[in-house]
């Protein structure tokens, strides 16, 4: 974000905070981090992995139906979900430090989603942070095992899958370069497209306000001001990330990316075969928030990633967070 987009967008949240009392040293460069809850960090761009590789089709019989919105299936072929974790590999405690329309913590989300790993949520503040005021590590997801602390949502999932798939044989991981340049893609390109996406337009941004404030942790009084201020400022940061990543048109961005993706299934399920690698919980993760924005109902209705995204909803299954 250059210097003058940043003024703009953090003039607009700071006066609708000091109206309410706070004071400007402290409220300012926190609001624009509220604002950009969906964005990614600054990370260079790359090119998508090549999908020439031949992969055999995995055979299924009867059809898959879907609408516009939820595909519904009609299939005698079912996905399951992952067997649940043996009592010995099982944490005893998980607690997930997170910001509920993040990306990257939805990525972690997806993957304990997945092995029915059972985990706490700490939702955080992004104005205050005083939920992890006692971690020197100051950006969401950090995710706390058994008393060990665990940063970096793609470092994140690499450990819990290390600990809980120690005893993974190299046939059962037979393209792990393929999987690793498309967790990379996720997080050096996809992320990127989701920004100027949902803030394309002001009711676009206020519907994603609207979600962001109504699932965040924000007092009554901050969550009616950052949803406005914050919608506005976004929708004007939201034409200086198009140009930083050269994004030209915002939808054609988007389904140029699920199109991608699509074809790098290349006729299989899931990226991992007949069940989904940590690249399609990756995709699936950082793609959850939006998925029912109008964005994401948009992005369904016009590439073919609507049937791979249902396979994986049906998969993961409901969440395994521990309600308190």
């Amino acid at each position: 974000m250059n210097r003058a987009t940043y003024n703009l967008a953090s003039l607009a949240l700071s006066r609708s905070f000091l109206a309410g009392g706070h004071s400007a040293a402290v409220i300012r460069p926190r609001l624009l981090l509220t604002a950009r809850l969906l964005s990614s960090s600054a990370t260079p761009e790359v090119s998508p992995p090549s999908t020439n590789r031949l992969k055999p089709s995995i055979a299924v019989s009867g059809g898959i139906i879907a609408g516009a919105g939820v595909a519904s299936y009609l299939e005698e072929q079912v996905y399951a979900k992952e067997m649940p974790l043996s009592p010995e590999k099982m944490p005893k405690e998980v607690v997930l430090y997170q910001y509920e329309a993040c990306p990257f913590c939805n990525k972690v989300k997806a993957f304990m989603d997945y092995y029915d790993m059972p985990y706490k949520i700490v939702e955080v503040n992004p104005l205050s942070k005083k939920e992890i005021k006692w971690s020197d590590y100051k950006k969401v997801p950090i995710l706390v095992v058994d008393g060990q602390q665990m940063n970096d949502s793609s470092a994140i999932i690499d450990k819990l899958d290390s600990m809980i798939n120690s005893e993974k044989s190299a046939e059962q991981v037979p393209d792990n370069d393929e999987e690793k340049q498309w967790r990379s893609w996720v997080d050096n390109h996809l992320v990127h497209m989701l920004s100027p996406n949902i803030y394309r337009t002001t009711s676009e941004a206020l519907e994603s306000f609207d979600y962001i404030t109504s699932n965040g942790n924000f007092s009554f009084t901050e969550k009616y001001t950052v949803k406005y201020a914050g919608a506005a400022a976004m929708y004007f940061v939201s034409k200086n990330l198009k140009k930083k990543y050269n994004i030209t048109d915002e939808r054609a961005s988007l389904y140029e990316a699920a199109e991608q993706w699509v074809n790098a299934l290349n006729g299989r399920e899931f990226l991992g075969g007949t069940k989904p690698n940590l690249a399609d919980l990756a995709v699936f993760g950082v793609l959850r928030p939006i998925r029912y924005l109008r964005s994401g109902i948009d992005m369904v209705e016009n590439t073919q990633i609507g049937d791979w995204y249902a396979r994986m909803e049906s998969v993961v299954g409901g969440s395994s967070r521990i309600m308190t």
